[in-house]
């Protein structure tokens, strides 16, 4: 089973906001002091990765140009291509693609921040996140993850029981 997914055109700053407001941080890569505090964590049980993510108008193979296809082409398709060489690999790990939603600005949070997709991804374990993560072949297409993105955001979560009510 392949994901589609499409993304509308859309204004990618709102209304009385220029590129220049401000200069934001962009977050593409975990640092070594989250992966350590990620595994200190010591997740028991299974995890959803929230990920929030912004394209680039026109994907940046300049560091993987060995992926770039022929021409150009948007940050959303190259996802898309990332999402495809993904998946066997993170099903292999015993984790699945359980949603993918547009995005847009927050409804609570910060005017100026707006992501174009949600994705959620369950994994079986920490641990098999960790594996997945460092799997060689799915490696060889993060590329397409790098060339896509802008900006992400990427959040361990862990489910809580819901009791019912009595």
């Amino acid at each position: 089973m392949h994901f589609r997914w499409h993304l509308p055109m859309k204004c990618r700053l709102r209304n009385n906001e220029s590129e220049n407001d401000s200069i934001m941080t962009t977050y593409l890569e975990p640092t070594q002091a989250a992966g350590r505090d990620f595994v200190m964590r010591q997740i028991k049980g299974g995890v959803i990765m929230l990920n929030l993510l912004r394209f680039r108008e026109t994907a940046d193979y300049s560091a993987n140009p060995e992926l770039a296809p022929e021409a150009p082409i948007s940050g959303a398709a190259a996802f898309q291509k990332y999402i495809d060489h993904t998946l066997p690999y993170l099903r292999e790990s015993g984790g699945d693609l359980i949603f993918l939603g547009e995005g847009g600005s927050y409804l609570i949070g910060p005017e100026a921040e707006r992501w174009d997709l949600v994705m959620l991804v369950r994994q079986h374990s920490a641990e098999s996140f960790l594996a997945f993560a460092a799997h060689e072949a799915y490696l060889g297409g993060i590329g397409h993850r790098m060339a896509a993105l802008e900006d992400s955001r990427l959040m361990p979560v862990v489910e809580l029981p819901i009791e019912p009510e009595a």
